[in-house]
């Protein structure tokens, strides 16, 4: 379920998963067709910021990893939530890797 909220020409400029905001929230089905509009194309207009902090992300996780290594920083000094944050980004990233190596070997089989 869904609330969309529109502008005087009708249009969906608003919408929130599953909280009704107010006066001029009106409920619509998830796969409302202009619901589902609306939502392609703000997820168009904000695809460059999502890749850039996606790639930021991962200068991010680098540049701890260089701290770590150089010993600037300890892994312990990270609250317990950005420890495991770490961790399971690290280990998702090694499956990744793991993986891409797995399929090329199957090619040449």
């Amino acid at each position: 379920m869904a609330y969309v909220f529109k502008n005087a020409q009708g249009k969906v400029v608003a919408a929130s998963a599953s909280e009704n905001l107010g006066k001029g929230w009106v409920f619509v089905e998830d796969n409302a067709k202009e619901y589902l509009e609306f939502l392609e194309s703000t997820l168009a207009e904000n695809a460059p910021f999502r890749e850039s902090d996606i790639q930021l992300a991962r200068v991010l996780e680098d540049l701890i990893s260089i701290l770590i290594e150089r010993n600037t920083i300890q892994f312990t000094d990270f609250p317990q939530a950005a420890q495991k944050r770490l961790n399971d980004r690290q280990s998702l990233r090694k499956k990744t890797q793991l993986s891409k190596l797995v399929d090329e070997s199957i090619d040449d089989f």
